[in-house]
């Protein structure tokens, strides 16, 4: 998966959990999710591992800060299955990407 697919995939996903958890309407984001996308975003433009990046459940580097991190992993949680509903070609990249490296 290319880093800009990364990358479209995690927006997908916070605006699931934004809409369910906080209210959000037509695709926008709360400021707190808005603030933590930006901050995944950034992490995605500095990996070291740039497009042989694995999954980051199955990366050996950790480059979130601990609180953010348990913060995404929560947001992925919840929206990775309901990325399913929503854009099954992402959901199936996402899962054979996670399974292949």
């Amino acid at each position: 998966m290319s880093l800009e697919r990364e990358k479209e995939t995690l927006q997908k996903m916070f605006k699931i959990y934004c809409k369910a958890k906080h209210g959000s309407q037509n695709g926008e984001l709360c400021s707190e999710c808005k603030e933590l996308l930006d901050y995944a975003l950034k992490r995605l433009d500095l990996c070291p591992f740039k497009e042989e990046k694995p999954s980051c459940k199955k990366c050996t580097i950790h480059c979130y800060q601990p609180e953010k991190r348990k913060k995404i992993k929560e947001v992925m949680r919840f929206s990775g299955p309901r990325l399913l509903l929503y854009d099954p070609f992402n959901w199936l990249i996402h899962k054979v990407k996670e399974r292949t490296k």
